[in-house]
């Protein structure tokens, strides 16, 4: 499995995926739409850490060097 987001992209999913996981969340009134941010948050948060995004990986996207 190698890289396929670059360094900004990176940057951008961790700032991301801190601001759905962290006390700032938006909450809404459905439940089940909480609980779905929550899960795109840890998603982005493990994607911005290995490198790798699975769905750029299919649609054949490359944003690293």
């Amino acid at each position: 499995m190698k890289a396929n987001l670059g360094k900004v992209d990176r940057i951008l999913r961790f700032l991301l995926a801190f601001w759905w996981i962290g006390p700032l969340a938006p909450t809404y009134p459905y439940v089940w739409l909480n609980w779905a941010l929550l899960a795109l948050g840890w998603l982005a948060l493990v994607e911005s850490l290995m490198g790798f995004c699975w769905l750029q990986y299919m649609l054949g996207i490359k944003t690293c060097d």
